[in-house]
């Protein structure tokens, strides 16, 4: 189930990419990503109530229930960020954002792999690798958002467009910051059961 939700927040960031390449279909690509989303609050839905009638469970329920509410979150944030532009009549994608996508999708992917690489804990070199992994994109991420909102304030005159901007920025980047309290979940479960 875990490797379900996964799957559908790598989904989710690749339409958002989608999103940013066909900007002139916007209104479609937002009820897409809201569509994957209410996907996503099922699948949470779902686990949660096999959480909740389950006596085992093959991790701790604390980090399944972490793991699933953190994914949630992520597809939250990216919903959220199409929401945005929708509303704030952002007129054409950033080459900032666009750098910003790619930087969440390649943390996404990492992502699906350590939760897939969670059956098999005896392997949990390869699982820390995709943690620090997203971690590093984490830090990319941050060094990008700096330079990104620097740029905009100097080169940008227009004060609502700097706001609008900046938000939108900002949401994504919490979107990669979830990425990165998950994979620091993962490596919990790691030290605790391999």
């Amino acid at each position: 189930m875990l490797q379900r939700a996964s799957q559908n927040l790598t989904l989710t960031a690749t339409e958002f990419k989608k999103l940013l390449e066909n900007y002139s279909e916007l209104d479609q690509s937002v009820k897409k990503l809201k569509d994957l989303e209410h996907e996503g609050d099922i699948i949470t839905h779902e686990i949660m109530d096999k959480l909740n009638r389950t006596f085992i469970t093959p991790i701790d329920r604390e980090d399944i229930h972490a793991l699933t509410s953190g994914i949630d979150d992520v597809l939250d944030l990216i919903d959220e960020t199409a929401g945005l532009m929708k509303l704030y009549y952002i007129e054409k994608p950033t080459p900032a954002l666009f750098k910003q996508t790619e930087i969440l999708i390649k943390a996404v992917e990492e992502l699906e792999k350590a939760i897939r690489s969670l059956k098999d804990l005896k392997n949990s070199r390869r699982l820390l690798d995709y943690c620090i992994e997203v971690n590093r994109l984490e830090n990319e991420g941050d060094e990008l958002l700096g330079t990104t909102i620097g740029d905009l304030f100097k080169q940008n005159s227009d004060p609502l467009e700097i706001i609008k901007l900046k938000e939108v920025y900002e949401h994504l980047e919490q979107a990669l910051d979830k990425c990165e309290d998950i994979a620091i979940i993962i490596e919990s479960v790691v030290v605790k059961y391999a």
